[in-house]
């Protein structure tokens, strides 16, 4: 039966669908709760029959994730999420699979599978949980953790420079990059599902907060009274305008970004209009605009349509396949160099 038959026999799913019986067991406050909230709010508004979904995640807290969706999942080993979910992946390109990972899981022991999987241009869904600390070994730095940053394997302050997550998802020329926080539901929610509609490996950095080992890490644009002056949200055509009264924006400046304030001297039609399919040049130069002398960007900054890996490896197959045969496995063991062993 096609996806589509499916789709139209299935009943209407709802989240109650994608809740496991499993206890959540994350610290009270965690920001993962939220995240999972809004997981199991989009999934049953996709379309997608609940057998496809699959979830996989590495090592960390973000990685018990598997254990409270009710789909099917691996809970694997650390870092190397992205490898079996490719594998998932290129064997049955119907299913939906999600990768479930944190800034420790995926930028150290994990990282060359993570930009490989960008890098071919998998059909993952890949969510980074970035707390800027290790949470589950009990607050060690991380590879997002700031320079100087006390922790207790670092005592004396970190003297490692941060990886900036989109930064390198666009470096390794991914083709869905997104940022979003984990209390805005809402836009958390919209993101989700651009992410789960793109062809290819469709990357979101969720900004969340560890409050046992990191508290208020981003409480910059987490504060109401603080937030809009901040953050600027990245949405598709409109110019990148921020503050609580609408008051400041962005302008490009000899090639690189300024802010600029609105009062009069500078008008809308100077800002930049935000494009999530230009080369990924310009979506770099949003990924550098840092605290505290930018205001941090949130939204896709980059989402663009080309041929997905397991595509490209599904065709490889059914041309060999045509032009060889199906083969054996007789005949696999014995071809090439052997020899005997007397």
């Amino acid at each position: 039966m096609s996806t589509t038959a499916q789709m139209q026999q299935s009943p209407a799913l709802k989240k109650k669908d994608f809740v496991s019986d499993q206890e959540v067991r994350w610290c009270p406050g965690c920001g993962d709760y939220a995240i999972l909230n809004a997981v199991q709010q989009v999934f049953p508004t996709l379309g997608i029959p609940k057998e496809k979904f699959v979830v996989v995640s590495g090592i960390g807290c973000s990685s018990r994730f598997p254990y409270y969706m009710n789909t099917y999942g691996f809970h694997s080993i650390h870092g190397r999420a992205p490898a079996i979910a490719t594998g998932l992946k290129v064997a049955n390109p119907d299913l939906s699979v999600w990768v479930i990972t944190g800034d420790g899981d995926a930028l150290s022991i994990g990282g060359n599978h993570f930009i490989h999987t960008m890098r071919r241009n998998v059909g993952l869904k890949i969510l980074l949980f970035n707390n800027q600390i290790y949470g589950l070994t009990k607050g060690q730095y991380s590879p997002t953790s700031e320079k100087g940053k006390k922790t207790k394997s670092s005592p004396f302050g970190s003297v490692d420079r941060p990886f900036n997550p989109i930064s390198l998802a666009l470096g390794a020329e991914c083709t869905f990059v997104a940022r979003t926080v984990d209390i805005y539901q809402k836009h958390m929610k919209e993101v989700l599902t651009r992410a789960a509609a793109h062809k290819g490996t469709a990357f979101v950095e969720i900004l969340q907060n560890c409050n046992i080992f990191n508290d208020r890490a981003f409480a910059n644009i987490t504060d109401k009274p603080n937030r809009d002056d901040n953050q600027v949200v990245l949405e598709q055509g409109k110019p990148l305008v921020y503050g609580k009264e609408h008051q400041r924006g962005i302008r490009m400046s000899k090639y690189l970004p300024e802010v600029v304030d609105l009062d009069g001297s500078v008008s809308e039609d100077e800002l930049v209009v935000h494009d999530e399919t230009r080369p990924a040049a310009y979506a770099f130069l949003l990924s550098r605009m840092v605290a505290p002398k930018f205001p941090t960007p949130i939204g896709i900054f980059r989402a663009i349509d080309i041929d997905s890996y397991e595509d490209g490896v599904n065709e490889q197959v059914r041309s060999v396949t045509e032009k060889l045969g199906e083969g054996t496995i007789e005949s696999l063991l014995n071809a090439g160099d052997t020899w005997i062993v007397k």
